[in-house]
């Protein structure tokens, strides 16, 4: 059984037979986990496990664990800083920001390894504007060319940890205050405001390797009138033709308001999603609406899709999260991070 084009969610800290049928249905490409799923380190390993197991080729284990107020796993994890104090530090001196940016991502990447997490949704490459909210000190920096330098060395540590990265959210979340979680969210500005400042950091990213992009739920609507997600002019025209973006498109999740306001069933969505150039699409919270796309999406994965999908299984460097204690290389990383917080002026992180 190939994988499937549908990424979902599970209930809990163990497999259900519910999560199984699931799981185990041919549209069904990946898994992406939340808090509830963690309790600690070991119960994550052997879920990873369990999940791993049900299908050949494995599914995709994915997680939204950037550090600060977006870490899904919390004991026996280092705490990452919020993105936004690796920008504030390249303020005061740029060399230590990079290799802090490098350590990062490899201790976020390694600590999900050891646990059996393929990838997380990170780096965020949105440009900080100063008026979102949803995205706020998640964003590296308010300079488009500092996020993409910063975002360079976290992927530079997401590797050496055995982790592809996946940047969201294209062409750019932090010019509206709207959260696209709960609302219909428009950004009026014209392509070439966009270009010249939003897209910087995906243009750089796409040249040094980027693995996966995840396109925002937000209408541009001065350049066309669908979610960039649902968008051929952005996913296509622009991504896959022009920036020559060659790696794995996923859409953010099907279920948030603003996804919502444009196609009323999930499975429709997904349709749009997949039409207009993602290869794989997240159906979040909402088990009734995994079902009905389950029973209604028609969709066959390209070879080229699938071949992007592959690229995306982590490389388990790591045997467990406590044999990764005892390497001299993340020890040292760990007690770098730590003092992030204090190198701004703040208390250090604990």
């Amino acid at each position: 059984m190939t994988l499937g084009p549908v990424m979902l969610d599970i209930a809990g800290t163990q497999l259900t037979d519910e999560d199984i049928k699931r799981l185990t249905h041919p549209l069904v490409g990946g898994v992406i986990l939340f808090s509830r799923n963690y309790s600690h380190h070991r119960q994550l390993r052997e879920l990873t496990q369990q999940i791993h197991a049900l299908r050949t080729p494995r599914l995709l284990i994915a997680v939204d664990h950037e550090g600060g107020r977006v870490q899904r796993f919390q004991t026996d994890f280092t705490r990452l800083p919020a993105m936004r104090e690796l920008g504030r530090l390249w303020d005061r001196h740029a060399m230590r920001a990079r290799h802090l940016a490098t350590q990062v991502g490899f201790v976020l990447a390694a600590e999900l390894n050891a646990c059996g997490v393929d990838f997380s949704f990170a780096p965020v490459l949105d440009v900080d504007h100063g008026q979102s909210g949803v995205i706020g000190d998640r964003a590296l920096h308010e300079d488009p060319s500092v996020v993409a330098e910063l975002a360079h060395h976290l992927m530079l540590g997401l590797r050496r940890g055995g982790m592809p990265a996946v940047g969201k959210h294209f062409p750019g979340h932090g010019y509206i205050q709207a959260d696209s979680h709960l609302e219909k969210s428009i950004d009026q500005r014209c392509y070439a405001d966009i270009e010249m400042c939003d897209l910087i950091p995906f243009k750089r990213m796409i040249h040094y390797g980027l693995h996966g992009i995840m396109p925002a739920h937000v209408i541009y609507s001065q350049i066309d009138p669908f979610p960039a997600g649902f968008s051929k002019f952005w996913l296509q025209q622009i991504l896959r033709t022009e920036l020559q973006f060659a790696g794995c498109i996923f859409s953010d999740d099907l279920s948030m308001r603003g996804a919502g306001d444009f196609l009323s069933s999930l499975s429709k969505r997904a349709q749009a999603a997949l039409v207009a150039g993602c290869d794989m699409v997240l159906v979040c919270n909402d088990s009734a609406g995994a079902d009905e796309v389950l029973a209604n999406l028609t969709w066959e994965l390209s070879a080229m899709s699938l071949s992007r999908l592959a690229c995306l299984h982590g490389r388990n460097h790591w045997e467990s999260l406590i044999k990764l204690h005892e390497n001299g290389e993340y020890v040292h990383a760990v007690r770098e991070i730590g003092v992030i917080g204090c190198e701004n002026g703040d208390l250090p992180l604990q």
